[in-house]
C-alpha cells in the first residue's frame, strides 16, 4: 500500500530531478531524498530488493546465519531488511549518500556502514570476504560505472554470489541494455564470475511518468532484470 503523505506526482518531480541531475550532484540529490525514499519506494510499488533476495535465497545453500553480505548502493536498507526476514544477519553497507547511510543505521541491521562514491572512490571493503554481494537499482551508466563490477567480484568469496538489477523504461534506449550485457559477458569470458541465472520481472515497479487517466485501472510498469552470478572456486 502507498504512503498517503506522498502522491505519484511527488515522485514524479523527484525522478525528473534525479534525470536531471549532473553525476558529480548525485550525492546532494540523493541526500536530499533520504527523508521520502522508502516513502517513495511504496508510491512506485518497488519489488528490487524482494525479487533480489528471493532469487539469491533460491541460490544459496550456506549458512545464512554465518553469511556476510554486502549491500552496495545500500540507500535506507530495505534489502537488508527483507534478507533477514530470510535468516541472513551480517550486512555491510555502502552508499554516496550519508543522509542515507543515517536512515541505514536506524534499522540496526547493518554491522558496518561506509560512504563512497562508486567508481571515484574505490570500493571500501575486504577483498575475498563477502559470501553474497547485490547492488540493486544502480546498475546504470548513468549512476554506476561499470569498472565497479570488477570490484564487486574482488570483494566476493570464491564460490559467492553476486546479484544486479538493471531497470528498461519505456523511453530507454536498447543500446543501454546491450551495453550492459556485454560488460557482464565480457566479465564471464575473463572468468570473474559464471552466470547462474537471469530473471525478468515485467512489474518490478510502476512508471510514474505515465500521467494516470480516469477512465481506465490499468497501470503501466517498468520492467526489470536481475543477473546472478557466481564468483569461481580457487
Amino acid at each position: 500500500m502507498s504512503d498517503s503523505s506522498r502522491t505519484v506526482e511527488d515522485v514524479r518531480m523527484v525522478l525528473k530531478s534525479r534525470r536531471e541531475c549532473e553525476p558529480q550532484d548525485m550525492m546532494t540529490f540523493f541526500d536530499k531524498w533520504a527523508a521520502s525514499y522508502e516513502k517513495d519506494l511504496h508510491v512506485m510499488d518497488y519489488q528490487g530488493p524482494n525479487l533480489v533476495a528471493d532469487f539469491i535465497s533460491s541460490n544459496f545453500s550456506g549458512s545464512r546465519e554465518d553469511a556476510r553480505v554486502l549491500d552496495v548502493a545500500c540507500g535506507p536498507g530495505q534489502f537488508a531488511k527483507v534478507m533477514s526476514e530470510l535468516g541472513f544477519r551480517h550486512f555491510v553497507g555502502i552508499d554516496c549518500s550519508k543522509r542515507m547511510l543515517e536512515e541505514a543505521a536506524m534499522t540496526g541491521l547493518y554491522e558496518d556502514l561506509k560512504l563512497a562514491i562508486l567508481g571515484t572512490e574505490p570500493l571500501p571493503a575486504q577483498a575475498g570476504m563477502f559470501d553474497v554481494v547485490a547492488m540493486i537499482g544502480a546498475l546504470q551508466p548513468h549512476l554506476v560505472p561499470f569498472g565497479v563490477l570488477r570490484e564487486l567480484c574482488h570483494v566476493t568469496k570464491p564460490g559467492g554470489l553476486i546479484c544486479l538489477t538493471k531497470t528498461q523504461h519505456r523511453t530507454d534506449s536498447k543500446d543501454s541494455t546491450v551495453a550492459v550485457e556485454r560488460e557482464l559477458q565480457l566479465l564471464e569470458e575473463g572468468g570473474l564470475w559464471t552466470c547462474t541465472g537471469i530473471k525478468k520481472s515485467d512489474r518490478y515497479m510502476k512508471d510514474t511518468s505515465v500521467t494516470d487517466r480516469e477512465d481506465t485501472q490499468d497501470e503501466s510498469f517498468i520492467s526489470g532484470t536481475l543477473y546472478l552470478f557466481r564468483k569461481p572456486l580457487m
